[in-house]
């Protein structure tokens, strides 16, 4: 090689290189760290390092090539995400079974116990709404890869469970099930409910109140109102990071069309529960994303099928365990317990531990001190 060729060879190497390089450092143009950042103790180093890894200009591209790769060679997504037929998305939580699943089971089947005896003690009755995995609602649009034996079990288990041990508890799954044909009842690339599986199941759960623990009073009127249908692109897509250089390959976006619901006499938007301010709210709903993420509509939908107001203190990204036991300690709970409790309760948190250490170490082992009970819960479960 001349000495020509090989200045021509270092150039080529060394132009991309310093290019990338120059690009990179646009990313530090206004970069300003807080005001507690210190070079001494390493805080300074650690962000100036965290900002340039977020603005290094290779790393949307390489996280974008490798995804493709993963997603047309070999049918997958990153962890959290379960690739099925037609375009449907599952969360690998209904999927993959939980290490000592059965360990947790058991200690959730006695909480569950626990916080049933706590409301009867307080006069509550409790409307336990078990919500079915979308794999087992939707087994045929499941791929290659099945959900794991502890997984296959957990509907029937907490269902069975919580129908001998005395709480109300309809079968939701069954009654899906015969809704399919007249819609979708969950998104495809989502791993919640679309509003119209949300009204139905608000629907089976109000005539499941009528037959068991009518409520006392005059029902109060709702109204639902449709927003215009948009294009809607589910939380499970988040674990294909496809876009921008293959966005044409993610699976197409939902249909979803937004509902919502207030008393009637009110403006959409205005605060419910001001109309009843002055009386017992006679329902309270606890639960998860399903219950508290206004796109579903779920809270609106109760509401109108109950004719009740309805206090919500579901949570997003908690579970359905720790919303709960967190309500049982408020003042409001304690100082106007409601009439009816619905607790809206995926399957698939059933093996799952709750992070408790954010409680009260005293009250929660008085919460599940009748061990005995709660033994025999998770033993009439198996």
């Amino acid at each position: 090689m001349t000495r020509a060729l090989r200045i021509a060879y270092i150039a080529l190497f060394l132009a991309p290189l310093l290019g990338l390089g120059a690009w990179s450092l646009r990313g530090f143009i206004g970069f300003s760290p807080s005001a507690d950042t210190s070079l001494l103790d390493g805080t300074w180093a650690k962000a100036v390092e965290t900002h340039y890894e977020a603005q290094f200009p290779l790393k949307r591209p390489g996280t974008n090539l490798w995804a493709a790769l993963d997603y047309s060679l070999f049918g997958e997504g990153r962890p959290g995400v379960v690739l099925g037929r037609h375009d449907w998305l599952f969360s690998d939580e209904e999927f993959k079974p939980v290490a000592r699943g059965e360990q947790h089971i058991e200690a959730n089947l006695k909480l569950i116990l626990g916080v049933q005896q706590r409301l009867q003690r307080h006069g509550v009755k409790l409307l336990l709404a078990i919500v079915p995995a979308k794999a087992r609602l939707y087994p045929e649009h499941v791929g290659e890869e099945q959900p794991a034996q502890q997984q296959q079990a957990l509907y029937r288990r907490l269902h069975r469970a919580a129908q001998r041990a005395g709480i109300l508890a309809p079968d939701l799954l069954a009654s899906l099930q015969q809704a399919k044909a007249n819609g979708a009842l969950f998104l495809r690339t989502d791993t919640h409910w679309t509003p119209h599986g949300a009204e139905w199941v608000a629907q089976h759960l109000a005539q499941t109140v009528q037959r068991h623990a009518p409520l006392a009073g005059e029902p109060q009127r709702f109204v639902t109102e449709l927003d215009a249908a948009k294009p809607y692109q589910g939380d499970l897509t988040n674990f294909l990071p496809l876009d921008p250089l293959f966005s044409a390959w993610l699976p197409a976006p939902d249909c979803l069309q937004p509902r919502r619901t207030h008393a009637v006499g009110t403006r959409q938007g205005d605060d419910a529960t001001a109309l009843f301010a002055d009386s017992q709210i006679p329902v309270v709903l606890v639960g998860t994303s399903y219950s508290a993420d206004p796109n579903w509509n779920f809270l609106g939908a109760l509401r109108q099928a109950l004719g009740s107001d309805i206090l919500n203190y579901a949570e997003n990204g908690r579970g359905p365990l720790l919303p709960m036991l967190e309500y049982l300690q408020t003042d409001a709970f304690k100082g106007s317990p409601p009439r009816l409790l619905i607790w809206e309760f995926p399957e698939r948190y059933l093996p799952m531990p709750p992070d408790l250490s954010q409680l009260d170490p005293a009250w929660f082992a008085r919460l599940t001190s009748t061990a005995t009970a709660g033994q025999r819960l998770a033993a009439t479960a198996k």
